[in-house]
């Protein structure tokens, strides 16, 4: 007998087609933890098994970003001061524009410092980011959260055998028991709960995940407060591959929590680790396949390899959706400077948007072609959306191409007074390069090396550059 055999009809109002439910997700109790020692061999690489199992897009109308720099993103550095907090809440802010595209941003609640700048932030009177804490599936720490005021706060729910049977020495049904007598006392307050479901992807999609995600839209129908639902890629075994097996696939996980267990779109959200390189990719993936939330951290800063940046995913909603909504990307700049020179963070220098030399070119071949049109080798018009004009570093293989070109742009020339590549500035300022690297240089040449030399070739040569004073400013 068919196992459909006997169970409803009903007709899905999102799709207008008559479906019949799979089936009913129970909790799997098991005695032994499920460590899915097929796919983690510890003393092996990791494998990425497949079923060819596919499902359908399903991106929400509206998705958004949020934010974990002062919660994960403080995990791996040294804390940041509660002015730096409530400077860089205030960029936040700026960059997520009046649309909120950074929806939230999440804080510890453990020290006298992070709660200073939760209160600070707070008195911005900010609608986005909101203000938001996160705190361990512990009543103690609940005190935390009801003392400040919180709207909302994350909760810590491990949902892994790794973590519910090794680090918590719990059942399934324990772990669930538990967590679910925290999150009760949340709504009891009129909180609304974050779930965090921790190491998801080594987790029990459908022993364990989905039935608890069943008795959170329960207590949600019942209290009529809103849970949230945060999947989280703890260890970065998350992968976007088509058909590719549970837990590791990423929509996989989201249809799983949409589909089966019924959590909304707005009320999912994905939060990345970088260890195998997928942050972005794993992230955008999510938005793809059903959440509405990405949660990011500024520059990828968090937990080992790190976060997914925040900034990635700036550029990635508007790539995918063909607009930046509101968002003033370049702040994303003037955040960069602000780590480098107040904080004292030096970011990679060849970072994505950020990094020092993120649109700098060294190839001569290639600053020939910036010469004549930036648009053959530079991903965007990045002067006019993060204040980051292309630029050639000078070196051996730059040519006389990539000299006029750092010379044009370092002094912001207009247009009528760009120098050519042939002209006698150019040729002498390449004389200077051709001799450094004769004598044995290996390094590029910086900034002020060749101020010095182009102010010399100029009194030489009886010439000014015009704009020089707007960048010297």
């Amino acid at each position: 007998m068919s196992e459909f055999t006997n169970r409803p009809v009903t007709m899905n109002e999102q799709k207008n087609l008559l479906e019949i439910e799979e089936h009913m997700y129970i909790l799997d109790d098991v005695k032994k933890p499920n460590v899915f020692r097929n796919m983690f061999p510890y003393s092996e690489v990791p494998k990425i098994p497949f079923n060819d199992r596919i499902v359908p897009h399903d991106m929400p109308k509206d998705i958004w970003i949020t934010d974990t720099t002062f919660r994960d993103g403080q995990q791996s550095r040294a804390p940041y001061s509660t002015e730096q907090i409530v400077k860089i809440y205030d960029y936040l802010h700026r960059l997520g524009g009046e649309n909120g595209m950074i929806r939230a941003s999440e804080f510890f609640l453990y020290s006298k410092k992070d709660r200073d700048a939760v209160y600070r932030c707070m008195e911005r009177g900010y609608r986005f980011p909101e203000v938001t804490s996160w705190i361990r599936a512990s009543k103690e720490d609940f005190k935390l959260v009801k003392e400040i005021g919180m709207k909302e706060t994350g909760i810590l729910v491990s949902c892994s055998d790794y973590h519910i049977f090794m680090k918590l020495k719990m059942t399934r049904r324990q772990a669930m028991e538990h967590y679910l007598s925290v999150i009760r006392d949340c709504l009891e307050e009129g909180i609304s709960p974050r779930c965090h479901l921790e190491d998801i992807t080594r987790a029990d999609i459908y022993g364990y995940v989905v039935p608890f995600c069943l008795e959170l839209m329960k207590l949600m129908k019942e209290y009529q407060i809103p849970i949230k639902v945060r999947a989280c890629d703890t260890m970065g075994y998350g992968v976007n591959y088509a058909g590719a097996v549970i837990p590791r696939s990423v929509q996989g996980i989201i249809y799983a929590l949409h589909t089966h267990a019924g959590v909304p779109h707005e009320l999912l959200e994905w939060h990345g680790h970088n260890d195998f390189y997928k942050a972005v990719v794993n992230s955008s993936t999510a938005w793809l396949y059903g959440c509405s939330g990405v949660n990011t951290s500024l520059f990828g800063i968090g937990e080992r390899t790190g976060n997914t940046p925040l900034e990635a995913m700036v550029f990635e909603y508007a790539q995918l959706r063909g607009t930046l909504n509101g968002m003033d990307t370049r702040v994303i700049t003037e955040l960069a400077e602000y780590y480098e020179k107040q904080i004292g963070y030096s970011i990679p220098p060849r970072t994505p948007f950020v990094g020092k030399n993120f649109n700098v070119t060294r190839a001569g071949i290639h600053a020939d072609g910036l010469l004549k049109n930036e648009e053959i080798y530079n991903i965007f018009d990045t002067e006019k959306f993060l204040n980051r004009p292309v630029l050639c570093a000078v070196s051996n293989t730059s040519g006389l191409a990539g000299i006029a070109h750092w010379i044009n742009t370092y002094f912001h020339l207009p247009e009528e007074k760009k120098l050519d590549k042939n002209c006698d500035l150019v040729c002498e300022v390449k004389k200077w390069v051709d001799e450094e690297y004769a004598s044995g240089r290996v390094t590029v040449l910086t900034d002020e090396e060749l101020i010095r030399v182009i102010d010399d070739a100029c009194g030489r040569l009886g010439i000014s550059l015009i704009g020089r004073e707007a960048a010297e400013d």
